[in-house]
């Protein structure tokens, strides 16, 4: 494990006793959670998105903010549902996000995770999906996507236009920003899905879970993934090491509230159907350090990956997640070969 960094859900919403959590005080706890991790050189602070739902939706202005008032860390979703997007649009929206961090953009995308509403991006004008889940609208925007900030021409000039100079030819989106296409992740939930993204040359965010049960433990099928992705890559011939991504819920019980809310939560893998398939959910971890440090040293998917998110409970607060982040980068991270952005 070379990196790791936090994965929020981004909830709002009644919290109990009367109290609520508005979708400005997510966004605002956000950023300032993401500034706290950047002084202890966590590495990453990443987003899922969801749309219908009381949860981030759109991400871009959000890490726009947070790369303003952060200096290192890597910013990212985890993941953008291609369903929704007009991917010209989410191209210039990723290059001036990218442009503003300096390069810290961590853009996970797929086809997207189980909706709470029915074929909701119909409702954003995308219709003709001859796909129940809408997979081949997903994998067509992202095609157009990758075309965009590869810097490929996809309009043509108005020779006649008072702003276009006279030129012709066809004019690439912009802003443009080299080395986009090297920070786009693909989120994928099953091998096919992963070698796909192996073939076409993008990093892998592997799922907090797989369409796949088989008995066998969850760590062990998202490590056949995770090779079966990088084979691909090798395969189709590209240059250099991709990136990949696990994400888990690990929770350090250094405290008596840490205790208080998460002792006792540790479980074993889940078999759930998703999307009318059966899947595997990875568990929960929740030790002592020490006993933490053992755990993940046996998980093989973390031993594959090179990027660790932890799923934070961001309902709680900054103060309770910074203090579950500080201490996983102080008993845990370091004896499985974190050393951090400070370091």
């Amino acid at each position: 494990m070379e990196r790791f960094g936090t994965l929020s859900f981004g909830h709002y919403g009644p919290l109990g006793g009367g109290r609520q959590l508005t979708a400005a005080d997510s966004m605002l706890q956000a950023i300032d959670l993401a500034q706290g991790m950047d002084d202890l050189g966590v590495d990453g602070a990443y987003f899922r998105v969801h749309h219908f739902a009381r949860q981030q939706s759109s991400p871009m202005p959000l890490l726009a903010a947070i790369a303003a008032r952060t200096q290192r860390i890597e910013v990212g979703t985890g993941v953008i549902d291609m369903r929704y997007e007009n991917p010209l649009y989410l191209a210039e929206e990723a290059a001036s996000v990218d442009l503003i961090s300096g390069g810290r953009l961590a853009l996970g995308v797929s086809r997207g995770s189980p909706e709470t509403v029915v074929r909701g991006y119909e409702a954003f004008g995308y219709t003709g999906s001859g796909d129940p889940r809408g997979a081949d609208i997903a994998r067509k925007h992202f095609d157009l996507f990758l075309r965009a900030i590869d810097g490929e021409g996809l309009a043509e000039r108005d020779a006649d236009s008072p702003f276009g100079g006279g030129a012709t030819g066809l004019q690439r989106i912009e802003p443009h920003s080299p080395g986009l296409r090297s920070r786009v992740w693909w989120g994928a939930g099953n091998r096919d899905s992963a070698e796909w993204a192996g073939r076409v040359g993008v990093n892998l965010m592997s799922s907090t879970l797989l369409t796949s049960a088989d008995g066998r433990p969850f760590d062990i099928l998202q490590a056949e993934q995770i090779d079966a992705f990088r084979s691909a890559w090798r395969e189709a011939g590209h240059a250099g090491e991709p990136r990949v991504s696990v994400s888990r819920s690990i929770f350090p019980l250094v405290t008596a509230e840490d205790h208080l809310y998460f002792g006792g939560r540790q479980d074993g893998d889940q078999i759930g159907i998703i999307d009318g398939m059966r899947s595997t959910f990875g568990k929960t971890y929740a030790a002592e350090p020490d006993v933490l440090v053992e755990q993940l040293l046996d998980d093989a998917a973390i031993a594959a990956a090179d990027t660790l998110m932890l799923t934070i409970p961001s309902q709680l607060g900054v103060e309770f997640n910074l203090r579950v982040v500080e201490a996983f980068a102080t008993h845990v991270a370091p004896a499985l070969g974190w050393k951090g952005t400070r370091g």
